[in-house]
């Protein structure tokens, strides 16, 4: 089973950028990982313990923002389809000339 956390936090604030930090880190601290930005994903082995999880975030929610957490089977996940865009370049920089006097 695995538990999908999606969240839009705001970060106008000084304050909300730093419960949208302790947020983050207290996911990454629960064994989350990163698929995108703002959605992460841990698996758990059984329902019982993704509703450990399940209250280990909710007990860590920002005051502000909107969090939303999915739960699916293994089965499920492994049907997602990514699909990437070309990664993008820098873009060249000027070449510097060596200039001699």
């Amino acid at each position: 089973m695995w538990v999908i956390v999606l969240f839009d936090l705001p970060t106008d604030t000084p304050e909300a950028r730093r419960d949208y930090r302790l947020f983050r880190k207290a996911l990454l601290e629960d064994g989350f990982i990163m698929l995108q930005f703002s959605v992460y994903a841990r698996c758990c082995p059984s329902p019982e313990n993704a509703e450990v999880h399940l209250r280990r975030v909710e007990n860590t929610l920002p005051p502000e923002g909107q969090v939303r957490i999915l739960q699916i089977t293994g089965k499920q996940f492994e049907r997602m389809k990514i699909f990437e865009g070309e990664i993008r370049q820098e873009p060249e920089r000027e070449a510097s000339q060596l200039q001699l006097f």
